[in-house]
């Protein structure tokens, strides 16, 4: 009987030491150990785990060894030694831990449960149908719900990434950085410099932390932009009877001149039968209808079409939207317009304008580039 006795203790702590299993209920031992991944933007390689558990019912627990090893059958190595309840392991995880509780004079007392790393649990579908808006040295970004409604309580918030544009080669540069984090289906980027095209892309990412494939990438450029602009028709007051999207010399911004200058994009004229048009000032400028209906916000303008353009003049009809097309010295530049309001010898309109030579991105589309994630 002795002998059976003290068999019996000698293989319970081999077990126990191999396999580190059923050892959950000991008043020693920590309990409900969890885990939870940072993302770093690549859904294999996270950037770090969170391990947390809760303290020992005992109370006898003075400290704890944290352990890690790549996978079953490895040699575990210690990670570290706390007081705290977590452990922040930085870096690619190991792929199973174990959390040791040691008393007052520095020995293990009792172990946790092993937990296993599935980097590929838990992961959502990556964010669809990602759009933008390009607003005044910003850009908002859109996108559906898809990854939400597939995990309704596994979802925890999004992340947004961006990086440079190289128009050279139509690419997205492998330069990503994150941009920040919401819980939103959409986000503003903000401090974004006017003219210069970056590319967005959005993960989704659960509660555990795992992180899900990007989205398609989308490219985007801020443009200038501004709200009731006033021009009055040549017959009524010439001397505020056109209208300058930007002045290179000044580097300023909707101007409103007299329609004798040389150098303005527009002026606004009265018909006979009393309705407002706006013509192109110069040679250098044509201008086209956006579309045969009228469209809700000067944001709804998508990209500058690639024909359509004249130097005929458009009635400026309340609610419609127009584009105007700039030959300037460093290339062609668009403009946006919406027209707000038209009065007995004036007219009120928002407007925008791309300060990128060539680039042809007023406002919201909906698509992704080519480009390195």
């Amino acid at each position: 009987m002795r002998l059976s006795r003290w068999i019996l203790a000698v293989l319970v702590p081999l077990a126990a030491c191999d396999e580190l299993t059923g050892l959950g209920a000991d008043p020693d031992a920590p309990a409900n150990v969890t885990y939870e991944l940072l993302p770093s933007g690549d859904p294999n390689a996270p950037s770090g785990v969170l391990l947390t558990w809760d303290v020992p019912r005992s109370g006898r627990a003075n400290s704890f060894n944290v352990y890690g090893r790549q996978g079953a059958g490895a040699g575990w190595i210690l990670r570290a030694t706390t007081t705290s309840t977590t452990f922040h392991d930085a870096g690619v995880p190991e792929g199973q831990y174990y959390v040791a509780t040691r008393d007052g004079n520095g020995d293990e007392i009792a172990q946790s449960n092993v937990v296993t790393i599935d980097l590929n649990a838990n992961r959502l579908p990556a964010p669809q149908n990602l759009s933008s808006i390009s607003l005044n040295g910003a850009i908002q970004l859109i996108w559906s719900g898809n990854a939400v409604a597939s995990a309704p309580n596994l979802f925890d918030h999004y992340l947004v990434y961006s990086t440079d544009y190289d128009a050279s080669r139509g690419v997205c540069t492998a330069n990503w950085v994150r941009e920040g984090s919401t819980a939103s289906d959409g986000f503003f980027a903000g401090n974004l410099t006017n003219g210069l095209s970056r590319c967005f892309a959005v993960s989704a990412v659960s509660t555990d932390g795992h992180e899900s494939d990007w989205s398609a990438s989308r490219l985007d450029t801020p443009r200038y932009d501004a709200r009731n602009a006033l021009v009055y028709s040549t017959t009524t007051h010439a001397d505020s009877s056109s209208f300058l999207f930007f002045e290179d010399a000044t580097k300023k911004l909707g101007i409103v001149s007299p329609a004798s200058r040389a150098d303005a994009d527009l002026t606004v004229s009265l018909h006979a039968d009393g309705t407002l048009w706006f013509a192109p000032a110069r040679s250098a400028v044509t201008i086209a209808l956006y579309s045969s209906k009228p469209i809700t916000d000067l944001t709804s303008i998508d990209r500058a079409p690639q024909s359509g353009f004249g130097t005929t003049t458009l009635q400026a009809q309340p609610g419609f939207g127009y584009v105007v097309k700039i030959a300037k010295t460093d290339g062609v530049h668009y403009a946006g317009m919406r027209v707000a309001f038209v009065g007995k010898d004036y007219v009120v309109f928002d407007w925008s304008y791309q300060s990128g030579p060539g680039n042809a991105e007023l406002s919201r589309g909906v698509g992704g580039v080519n480009g390195s994630m």
